[in-house]
């Protein structure tokens, strides 16, 4: 199977008369992580093939859009993605701070080519730093960017990663983003951190927190599996983990979320054209039953 000739998938032929046409519904993306070795129109090509709706962009160290080039790169990548008809919602970026001299030209281009979301980079918890101070610190950090982002005219999402990362539990985030211009930044949604850090019930408290300044949501799912005696964390497929789907999808269809969301397919597979295709299927059958008559 090579990138030129991957016939259209099951998941294709599924998605055929469910292209995001309806602006009620949220456009399915394809983290374009996990093809990194496709060139800007290989990418998009098989994108299309695979049925899904637009593509999540990496704009970072070892993306298909360097930050130091953005400027030429990133328009060449938006103009292969939207030549098939796709969407082009959100880019996926390492920002971490207003002063990297990428920031700047990284959020001005994208908002020139009316690219409305993008992901922020990850703040760590720091040993000897009481939680307080580290989340006053990553504020001052994300106000910075969310400035340029205002005055770009582009959105930011703060994603809820599990683990020591600064906004693993969502009211941290909140405490960073509470007070600032909600036009500006909200929450990058991931149902699968948030049931790793939140268990049975409060991944559902996080998503209440979210809801109302959702902007994009993340798509994977894990499991907990014992090794050498200790617990670990392990991706999966979509469907086979601890995520609950209906329940997620369901919420966001009764809240109307119509932003894009990017599939992630983060465990190992040895053919990872058809893990994705697989994964779209899932989740694209989820969002049609959730999404019914809304």
């Amino acid at each position: 199977m090579t990138r030129r000739t991957f016939a259209l998938s099951a998941a294709a032929m599924y998605a055929r008369g469910h292209a995001a046409a309806a602006s009620t519904r949220p456009a399915l993306c394809l983290f374009s992580k996990h093809l990194p070795n496709f060139n800007y129109t290989e990418l998009a090509r098989t994108v299309k093939q695979m049925g899904f709706d637009g593509v999540d962009l990496t704009v970072r160290a070892q993306g298909h859009v360097l930050p130091d080039r953005v400027a030429d790169d990133l328009p060449r990548a938006a103009a292969a993605i939207r030549a098939e008809g796709l969407a082009l919602p959100m880019i996926t970026t390492g920002l971490i701070s207003p002063a990297d001299p990428t920031a700047r030209p990284t959020l001005k281009t994208a908002a020139d080519l009316h690219i409305p979301f993008f992901k922020l980079g990850y703040w760590h918890y720091t040993d000897g730093t009481p939680v307080e101070a580290r989340i006053a610190e990553v504020r001052r950090d994300v106000a910075g960017l969310v400035a340029i982002a205002k005055e770009s005219g582009i959105t930011a999402g703060y994603h809820n990663h599990s683990g020591n990362y600064v906004g693993a539990a969502v009211w941290d985030t909140r405490a960073i983003i509470a007070d600032l211009d909600p036009r500006s930044i909200g929450y990058y949604f991931d149902p699968c951190h948030a049931t790793v850090e939140g268990g049975e019930g409060g991944w559902v408290i996080a998503l209440g927190v979210a809801l109302p300044r959702l902007k994009m949501v993340a798509l994977k799912d894990f499991y907990w599996e014992k090794r050498e005696g200790k617990w670990r964390m392990e991706m999966c497929p979509m469907g086979e983990g601890m995520v609950n789907w209906p329940k997620f999808f369901s919420t966001l269809a009764q809240a109307r979320f119509a932003g894009p969301i990017s599939v992630h397919v983060e465990y190992e597979a040895a053919d990872m054209p058809a893990a994705i295709a697989r994964d779209f299927a899932f989740v694209r059958k989820q969002v049609d039953a959730a999404y019914r008559g809304v």
